[in-house]
């Protein structure tokens, strides 16, 4: 009988161990792809509850941000992303709310320890306007680089790409491809699929109704896309003439718009971002006109993880 103790514990230790490796292995398993995160989902007007438009994709290991609105930076921060890893940056279009955040990813993330270049890949004009702003910013960088803190040199390093449609990353087997979408007269605009692992996430950017878009969505997991409510948008509107808001009108997409465009593509799942008006109240019933898929409204700080799952995390309220 004193014998079976020491054997009973072995016999303990080895299911322990076993249940432990079938835990890690359950966990393996489960673990998705893609993870995206809506870190704005907004549009020009200054919102609280919709900030500038940005989303966060993370694939093989590596942190990639789509476009940088009001408010990216600090997104970021409340995701506790750090600022190290947030150093690859690719913009739709050149529109002031998909850029205004840039500055601040730029100088505040090297303030906050990214010790390495910031990557901007956009459409033409993208390098230019980097250029420009690092010559706004040079007391700043001076300062802080050769002066006071002495902040590490690369961390200041903008490395800026102008790209037109095609692959424009693919490391450690992520693709980031990059396509023309139709944003009217604001040309060049840009949508983006990034795939990994064998599942993917298109991103529209700013666009009416794009054949190309349909394209280059098909087969993609989840398909995010920018949206108008018809119905709300005219009424919401109290800045600009109705010539204006029909300029508007005439460049996005509306709901019942994106509804056939996703009975076309048949994601998985549909999600919408960038949203005019930020209420917009009438969207989930217009869509479903035309489409009767899975679909989300998106908010700021919603995660969905894309794998043999697609999972949607809402944030607390």
């Amino acid at each position: 009988m004193r014998q079976a103790k020491p054997l009973l514990l072995l016999v303990g230790i080895s299911l322990l161990l076993i249940a432990g490796a079938a835990t890690h292995e359950a966990g393996a398993e489960t673990q998705p792809a893609l993870r995206v995160v809506l870190l704005g989902t907004g549009n020009p007007r200054p919102s609280l509850e919709r900030f500038g438009p940005s989303i966060l994709v993370e694939a093989g290991g590596r942190d990639f941000l789509f476009d940088c609105g009001r408010g990216a930076t600090q997104r970021l921060y409340q995701q506790k992303i750090p600022f190290n890893a947030a150093d690859a940056l690719f913009l739709t279009h050149l529109h002031s709310d998909h850029t205004v955040g840039i500055a601040d990813l730029w100088l505040t993330g090297w303030v906050m320890g990214r010790s390495v270049p910031l990557r901007v890949w956009g459409p033409t004009g993208t390098s230019e306007m980097m250029a420009h702003l690092q010559k706004a910013y040079a007391f700043d960088v001076h300062t802080r680089r050769d002066v006071d803190e002495q902040l590490p040199g690369q961390g200041a390093v903008i490395q800026a790409h102008d790209i037109e449609q095609g692959v424009v990353y693919e490391r450690d087997g992520v693709k980031v491809t990059a396509f023309t979408v139709d944003h009217g007269v604001v040309k060049p605009a840009l949508g983006y699929r990034v795939d990994f692992a064998g599942h993917s996430v298109a991103l529209s950017g700013d666009t009416r109704y794009s054949e190309n878009l349909i394209r280059f969505a098909q087969g993609a997991d989840v398909l995010i896309h920018e949206v108008l409510d018809l119905e709300s948008y005219g009424a919401a509107d109290k800045i600009y003439s109705p010539k204006q808001i029909q300029k508007v009108i005439d460049h996005h997409t509306t709901a019942e718009q994106a509804g056939v465009l996703f009975s076309r593509v048949k994601p998985r799942l549909a999600v919408y971002s960038h949203i005019v008006p930020p209420d917009a109240p009438n969207l989930i019933a217009a869509t479903r006109k035309n489409y009767a898929g899975p679909l989300e409204v998106g908010e700021d700080l919603m995660s969905i993880d894309i794998g043999e799952r697609i999972e949607v995390h809402h944030p607390p309220h």
